[in-house]
């Protein structure tokens, strides 16, 4: 009895520890680029808003692949999907080291499938494996996914100094391999997700819903300004005459900020009666942090914590908001289609405008304070999200 009970224990320890280096891949490969932006640009001589395609292009993979990771899921299995999209992340990360232009891009862009696949079905196979802990492995995969991606853009321009961008990039191929190595194990089961995973069924009214429009519009927004710090803080701060590893290092810290709410702010969720308050603070908090890197950046380490803690705060509350505001599985899963879609579209959209902005202008400030215009609107737009109603239960069909 002893030595089954063992077994098990160890079986699902090997389950856990592929499931955080799984997400230990969602998002150190993109976010570890900005701190070489300046170098590349420089190599392939690349414009700002060519520059700028380099963060879009992942987040057009998501919102065009995500709608079709569940059918992945449904054809391979879970286990196979989720290895599939490891070896996608790996042979993207190859390929944009080669130091070729195109290669920069459609290797960004295989990267971006891979991860889009992994985002859609890692949520699920930790609801079917881990029903009763799902908050707990939640936030231990999203802090798997901060320090990595912290570590990650902290190594970068040391590791570019001293062997060039082209070997910095291939590092992270170390991430794909001890995924693909502890994952294997896991290929012998082809298991479909969980319940209510899969592609939300047609004929559901959130797209005529006003309420499922202002959680839509909170995520989106939430995930437009944090791509665009993502994508040219450290530019950002080098121009203002940050060294461009001090500036690499607070790219690191603002990743690993956005994964301190997922340690608390769960329980919290779950005690309140509504959560206007609570989106509206944390969109506050990304504005005066956007607005103090814009007219105060020597003071930068406070804004990159304040940005992270307001921007993982915002992403979590609008998760929240999909399962709070619906009222099945059925209808979730087509908010959350919905979400996904058009908040990666607006999100696709920000840095290369803010690059093209930066450009005709020729600085930084004017992009953010667009930048905390557009947080101060989704702190209005999560009062109105965060309110205790249900989408179909108050009239509020367009």
């Amino acid at each position: 009895m002893t030595t089954l009970t063992q077994r098990r224990a160890g079986t699902c320890t090997l389950l856990l520890v592929g499931i955080l280096l799984i997400a230990a891949n969602l998002r150190a490969p993109i976010t570890g680029l900005p701190p070489l932006l300046g170098a590349i640009r420089s190599d392939l001589a690349l414009g700002t808003t060519a520059a700028g395609a380099l963060t879009t292009l992942p987040l057009l993979a998501f919102a065009l692949l995500s709608p079709f990771s569940a059918w992945f899921a449904r054809a391979w299995g879970l286990e196979r999907a989720l290895f599939g999209a490891m070896a996608a992340i790996a042979a993207g990360i190859a390929i944009r080291s080669t130091g070729s232009y195109w290669c920069l891009y459609l290797g960004t862009w295989i990267i971006g499938m891979g991860i889009a696949v992994g985002n859609v079905l890692l949520p699920s196979l930790v609801k079917r494996d881990f029903p009763h802990n799902v908050t707990a492995v939640t936030g231990a995969y999203a802090l798997a996914m901060g320090v990595a991606a912290t570590l990650g853009s902290a190594a970068m321009a040391p590791l570019a100094q001293a062997w060039g961008w082209h070997a910095a990039l291939l590092g992270f191929l170390v991430l794909p391999a001890a995924a693909l190595a502890a994952w294997a194990p896991q290929l012998g089961s082809q298991t479909r997700p969980a319940a209510g995973a899969a592609a939300a069924p047609k004929g559901e009214p959130v797209w005529r819903s006003a309420l499922a429009w202002q959680v839509t519009g909170f995520l989106g927004l939430n995930s437009t300004i944090y791509y665009v710090a993502i994508g040219w803080l450290p530019t950002m701060l080098t121009d203002s005459g940050m060294s461009a590893t001090r500036a690499g290092f607070l790219h690191g810290v603002l990743q690993l900020a956005t994964a301190v709410p997922g340690l608390l702010l769960g329980p919290i969720v779950r005690r309140m009666q509504d959560q206007r308050a609570a989106a509206a603070t944390v969109a506050l908090c990304s504005a005066i942090a956007l607005a103090g890197l814009a007219w105060a950046p020597q003071l930068a380490l406070l804004w990159s914590i304040l940005f992270g803690v307001g921007t993982g705060a915002g992403m979590i509350l609008g998760l929240a908001f999909i399962g709070l505001r619906t009222a099945n599985a059925h209808q979730a899963a087509a908010l959350s289609g919905m979400a996904q879609c058009i908040g990666y579209l607006l999100a696709a959209a920000g840095p290369m405008a803010m690059g093209a902005l930066h450009d005709a202008l020729g600085g930084w400030r004017v992009p953010l304070a667009l930048c905390t215009a557009l947080a101060l609107l989704a702190a209005l737009i999560g009062a109105r999200a965060g309110r205790a109603r249900r989408i179909g239960a108050d009239a509020q069909e367009i």
